[in-house]
């Protein structure tokens, strides 16, 4: 369940980071898509820790 916590959140976290930067421009897209990933990553843990562990 690990897993499919920290991929889910990654993708839809990346994804809104690049949302985000896409109206700026590319480099800042790639910046938040990479924030967002990070970001994922530890929303992904905290809700597998708190929801199914």
């Amino acid at each position: 369940m690990k897993k499919i916590c920290l991929f889910t959140a990654i993708t839809v976290f990346s994804y809104a980071g690049w949302a985000l930067g896409q109206k700026v421009g590319m480099m800042t897209a790639f910046g938040l898509s990479f924030v967002g990933s990070v970001l994922g990553v530890f929303v992904g843990w905290w809700i597998n820790e708190n929801y199914f562990e």
